[in-house]
C-alpha cells in the first residue's frame, strides 16, 4: 500500500531518505527553500577512523561497507559522477607519535582500518613525512553538491519537487493525516538540517550547532596521491573546468557566532596548521561557511513526535553526514514502512522526557 510523505529539506538526509522510500514504492513530496545549508559547503569527507588519538568511528564496520556499495549504485542510477574513494594518510609528527601510531595499527580492531603506509614514498614530495605515517583504506569523498543537484533533477522529473518558502504554522495536522496546501500526507518528516532548531515541534531537543570552515586552493606543483590528514585535513581535487591541481582543506569547529560568513580568523587557523606538513606553494582561490546540524551526544535525531506521531524528523548528523545519511535514511524508510525498530541510539524517544507533553505548538 502506498503512503504519501511530505519531506521538508532536500540536503543530504533528505534527498536520500526520499530516495529509500521511493524504493520502497512510497509516493513522495519534497519541500525545500532556496536557504543556505551544510550540506551546500560540505566537504563530503567519509573516514571511518576519525579523532586525535585515532579510533573507530561509531558504527563503521556497518556504515562504511554499506555507503561503498550505494554511492556507486547511486552514481549509475542518476548519471552523475560524485562518489570518490581514496585512502587517508596521516604523517607522523615524532618518534613518539610513530610508535605509538604503529601499536595503534596493531590492534585487532584496527587492523583492517589503519596500516603502516607502505608508500610514505609516493607522499614525500608533498608531504613532511620523515617519520613515516598511516594509511586508512576505505576512505574518501563525496561531492555533495553535484550529487545534491542531481537528486533535484530526477524529484522534478518525477513531479515531486516543489520550492518553497515553507512555514510550519501551514500544517493541519489531525489523526487521518497532515494537511498542507490542499494535499493530505499520512506523515511529514523534517529534514531541515540546522534550521531543525527553530522548527516549533522538534525545538526541544538537544541541537548544538557548529560552524565549519574549508579554504580550496590550487597547487600548481605536485598533489599528495590520497586525503591527508594532519590537524588539518587536505582533499586533492581537479578543477573540472581548467584541469588544475585544487585541494580542498579543513574544517574548523566554532560554536560562536553562528554565521554563514568565512572570517580571517577561520582562514589564518587553517593556513597555520596547514603549513606544518604541506610542502609545496599553494594559491588560496576560495573559502566557505557551513553550519554542521550537530547535536549533544553526537548522535542523530531519527524519529516521530511524541506528542503528534504523523511528524518526524531526520536531522543532527554533524560532520558526518556523508556517512551516516545512507544507512539511516534506509533504516528509517524501513521503520515508516515496515514498523522496524530504529536503533535506539538514534531513536529521538531517547530525549521524550525533554519534551513536556504540553501542547506546545
Amino acid at each position: 500500500l502506498q503512503t504519501m510523505y511530505l519531506l521538508i529539506g532536500q540536503g543530504l538526509a533528505g534527498s536520500l531518505l526520499a530516495d529509500a522510500l521511493l524504493r520502497r514504492g512510497q509516493a513522495v513530496r519534497v519541500v525545500a527553500d532556496g536557504r543556505p545549508t551544510s550540506s551546500g559547503a560540505a566537504a563530503g569527507l567519509f573516514n571511518p577512523v576519525t579523532g586525535r588519538q585515532p579510533q573507530l568511528t561509531w558504527l563503521a564496520d556497518q556504515l562504511f561497507p554499506y555507503l561503498h556499495r550505494y554511492y556507486p549504485e547511486l552514481e549509475t542510477r542518476l548519471g552523475t559522477k560524485f562518489y570518490h574513494p581514496l585512502p587517508l594518510y596521516r604523517p607522523f609528527g615524532s618518534p613518539e607519535e610513530r610508535a605509538f601510531g604503529l601499536s595503534l595499527a596493531a590492534r585487532p580492531e584496527l587492523r583492517d582500518f589503519l596500516q603502516a603506509a607502505p608508500d610514505d614514498e609516493a607522499y614525500a614530495a608533498t608531504v613532511r613525512n620523515e617519520f613515516g605515517g598511516l594509511r586508512t583504506p576505505g576512505a574518501g569523498w563525496v561531492d555533495v553538491p553535484p550529487l545534491l543537484a542531481a537528486f533535484r533533477r530526477e524529484f522534478s522529473r518525477r513531479g515531486i519537487f516543489q520550492e518553497t518558502t515553507f512555514s510550519h504554522a501551514a500544517l493541519k495536522i489531525s489523526p487521518q493525516g497532515v494537511e498542507w496546501e490542499g494535499q493530505t500526507y499520512a506523515t511529514v518528516i523534517f529534514c531541515e538540517g540546522v534550521y531543525g532548531a527553530e522548527n516549533p515541534f522538534f525545538d526541544w531537543l538537544p541541537f548544538n550547532p557548529v560552524k565549519g570552515e574549508s579554504l580550496t586552493l590550487r597547487l600548481p606543483g605536485p598533489v599528495p596521491p590520497g586525503i591527508v590528514n594532519r590537524g588539518v585535513w587536505l582533499i586533492p581535487r581537479t578543477d573540472e573546468q581548467t584541469g588544475h591541481a585544487t585541494a580542498r582543506v579543513g574544517a574548523t569547529y566554532v560554536w560562536r557566532p553562528l554565521t554563514w560568513q568565512p572570517t580571517t580568523e577561520g582562514r589564518e587557523l587553517l593556513l597555520q596548521k596547514l603549513n606544518v606538513w604541506l610542502k609545496p606553494e599553494y594559491e588560496v582561490t576560495g573559502q566557505v561557511a557551513g553550519i554542521r546540524p550537530a547535536v549533544q551526544g553526537r548522535r542523530p535525531l531519527l524519529g516521530l513526535h511524541p506528542e503528534f506521531p504523523r511528524l518526524g524528523i531526520f536531522n543532527g548528523l554533524g560532520s558526518k553526514g556523508v556517512s551516516l545519511a545512507p544507512f539511516f535514511a534506509q533504516q528509517f524508510a524501513e521503520f515508516l514502512v515496515s514498523g522496524k525498530e530504529l536503533h535506539e541510539a538514534v531513536n529521538i524517544n531517547r530525549f521524550f522526557s525533554l519534551y513536556s507533553g504540553q501542547k506546545r505548538v
